[in-house]
């Protein structure tokens, strides 16, 4: 099983030098990824407005900084960019990096940005189908001309031209959205509230992405299973709201064997409170799985 991690969102402000800090851990600490969620704004009557940092910007950075580990968007929402235009940022990181960017990619689904930043939050599922498919084709080397009800492109090409095929990843569990990717994906990427954060869970929902996985075409085995896991580090010292129970640190290593057995290729740790200390606490706690 393939072990990453996500940085800071909105648990907190927290400025580059931190970030920084937090991924060489990361990666020092022999974790296989590095994860960033793609988000405008968050919003709510209960809390006050909180923001993250660019995504795409972060990626580049992170691809100087760091030298090994895999980095992608924890995912990427088709809807904040054109997607001609996020094809390109894609091939720009995955050039830097020098071919270490997994490009997720979703929807998007935070009403509130939308509106915020005058981005149309109708009919999702269709845009994201027309951007996903200029995207797809772009970063795979195509000259792309599509004409559709919510994007076009005349004969578009990506140049300085893709030395690969970036690997796509979709963070979705939608019917809808499962039939339009799964056809083209590596990955399938669950967030730890889709399945309870348990390996039972996990395991229901595998069953279900296979059967979507046939009547796409593909065989189960043709597409790597990801889920994000949430874990606590730390007693008291509580940043994100638990909409499920998290995985105590001490219990790490026995949850991702029973989340491999149950079928996962990939965890990707959302951990609470995400800092340099507990990154390097959790590497130390799974040191034998890595």
């Amino acid at each position: 099983m393939r072990i990453g991690i996500q940085l800071p969102e909105v648990e907190r402000e927290v400025r580059w030098p931190e970030v920084v800090a937090i991924a060489r851990a990361a990666e020092d600490s022999g974790f296989e990824s590095i994860w960033v969620g793609d988000h405008l704004l968050y919003r709510s009557d209960k809390r006050p407005d909180r923001g993250p940092w660019d995504a795409w910007t972060q990626l580049a950075a992170l691809a100087v900084i760091t030298s090994r580990v895999q980095l992608g968007p924890l995912v990427a929402a088709t809807a904040f960019h054109a997607p001609g235009i996020l094809a390109r940022m894609a091939a720009s990181v995955d050039e830097v990096s020098g071919g270490r960017l997994v490009l997720g990619l979703g929807a998007g689904w935070n009403e509130p940005e939308f509106r915020a930043f005058g981005i149309p939050y109708d009919r999702l599922a269709s845009r994201f189908e027309e951007a996903f498919e200029i995207v797809r084709r772009l970063i795979a080397g195509e000259r792309v001309t599509f004409h559709g009800r919510f994007h076009s492109v005349d004969d578009a090409v990506l140049l300085p031209r893709p030395p690969r095929r970036i690997p796509l990843m979709l963070g979705s569990s939608g019917a809808r959205m499962l039939g339009i990717a799964l056809p083209h994906v590596d990955v399938w990427n669950t967030w730890y509230s889709w399945y309870g954060n348990s390996p039972e869970g996990f395991a229901s929902r595998r069953l279900e992405i296979d059967a979507a996985c046939r009547r796409a075409g593909r065989q189960p085995g043709e597409v790597r299973y990801s889920a994000c896991v949430l874990v606590t580090a730390e007693d008291g010292a509580s940043e994100r709201p638990h909409e499920v129970p998290p995985v105590r640190v001490e219990k790490l290593a026995s949850h991702l064997r029973a989340l491999e057995a149950a079928g996962a290729d990939e965890a990707i740790l959302v951990v609470d409170p995400i800092t340099e200390r507990s990154t390097r606490a959790l590497a130390d706690a799974i040191v034998d799985l890595k």
